[in-house]
């Protein structure tokens, strides 16, 4: 029965002895406390960015319809070339509207020499009126015969400016600068006035507009962030934008947020905000699904713990461990905010000038003593993207 518990006793002597030796930050049987590689925290400014879906469309676009009835005599463009603003488009026939127009003319003239002749029969009326060879009654009759001709050569001049506008409805242009669609006619083809059906629509592709499509609620946790003051705000509508495309590859230039829509859309309960960019090269299409990058504020006190220090605990809370200043290791519970990068922005939890272990993490436990070492390992840029 001796030998037995003598083999118990020293079993219990070792694991007590390896206990010991673990909490004082070494393996068992070594004594000498760990070294571990750290992260000062230093607050500083940083540019805190979102992610957002959207889509492009177009700078402006011109349906092109015709005005006046006819048929097509000859289009004047190519389809998928860019025409300049003033550039003919298509020649509708125009024979019916310069007959029209010879007929405008022909009445005014006819009206300017009844006019003429009713003012010279007026004129006399009057002389003779005073010598009594006629009546008051026929002078009123010549008066108002040359005042009809008045208002008659007013009506002739309207009719005349009316033809000379539809002779020149004749000659479709294009009234935006612009890349061509296609065309839906053809030479020979007959269009009625005022269709339902466009027969080319020119777009404008530089500069490109992107519609980005903003959660009701991202937007109102930022406006909390921006009174309590834990975002400081860029500015209205002067966010740098930057474009993800549908591919992954990233638009070479950036964009300027210009305006936000002032009502929730209530089927989506998002906030559509609109942003411009340079398209010199046409690579932005209009329908074009992309990702907008843009700042939404900076926090000019940020605290970046990198990501490999941060664990989970049992209930799902991040935690970190850190050196305190009697070199021993805690831990603590931190609040995050967000990804930024390869770190985590912490808002609670951590302080400036706090030690975040970031190597050896699995080799010590809280309130063991351990020496330290700064890691190799930093802080990722402040003005990463942020994942949403």
């Amino acid at each position: 029965m001796t030998r037995p518990l003598s083999r118990t006793l020293l079993a219990l002597c070792v694991a007590q002895a390896a206990t010991a030796a673990f909490a004082q930050g070494g393996p068992p049987g070594q004594g000498a406390p760990v070294e571990v590689g750290v992260v000062t925290l230093h607050a500083k400014p940083v540019s805190l960015q979102m992610e957002l879906p959207g889509r492009i469309s177009a700078y402006r676009s011109a349906d092109i319809r015709p005005q006046i009835a006819g048929v097509i005599l000859k289009r004047l463009f190519t389809e998928g070339d860019v025409v300049k603003a003033g550039q003919q488009l298509y020649q509708i026939d125009p024979a019916p509207y310069e007959a029209s127009l010879a007929s405008a003319k022909a009445t005014l003239a006819h009206a300017r020499a009844a006019t003429a002749a009713a003012k010279l029969t007026a004129d006399r009326y009057k002389i003779l009126v005073e010598q009594r060879a006629v009546s008051q009654q026929d002078l009123d009759n010549a008066v108002s015969t040359y005042q009809q001709s008045v208002a008659d050569i007013a009506s002739a001049e309207a009719s005349v400016k009316t033809a000379e506008i539809n002779l020149g409805f004749t000659r479709m242009l294009s009234p935006i600068t612009g890349r061509s669609g296609r065309s839906s006619v053809t030479e020979g083809a007959l269009v009625t006035a005022d269709q339902t059906t466009a027969l080319v629509t020119i777009t404008q592709l530089d500069p490109i507009y992107v519609d980005i499509t903003q959660p009701n609620t991202l937007s109102l946790r930022l406006k909390r962030d921006y009174a309590q003051g834990r975002i400081k705000s860029s500015g209205d509508n002067q966010a740098q934008v930057s474009l993800s495309l549908e591919d992954g590859s990233a638009y070479d230039q950036e964009g300027r947020l210009q305006f936000k829509e002032v009502s929730v859309d209530q089927g989506t309960g998002s906030v559509v905000m609109r942003a411009i960019f340079p398209n010199d090269k046409g690579l932005l299409l209009p329908g074009m699904f992309v990702r907008a990058a843009l700042e939404e504020g900076v926090a000019e006190t940020a605290l970046l713990v990198p990501q490999q220090a941060v664990t989970f605990n049992q209930r799902g809370e991040p935690t970190a461990l850190l050196v305190g200043a009697d070199g021993k290791v805690e831990q603590r519970v931190l609040t995050t905010d967000r990804a930024i990068g390869d770190d985590w922005l912490v808002i609670k939890g951590v302080k400036d000038g706090d030690k975040v272990i970031v190597e050896g993490v699995q080799k010590v436990r809280p309130g063991a003593a351990v020496t330290v070492k700064e890691a190799a390992a930093q802080p990722g840029l402040s003005n990463a993207k942020t994942a949403r």
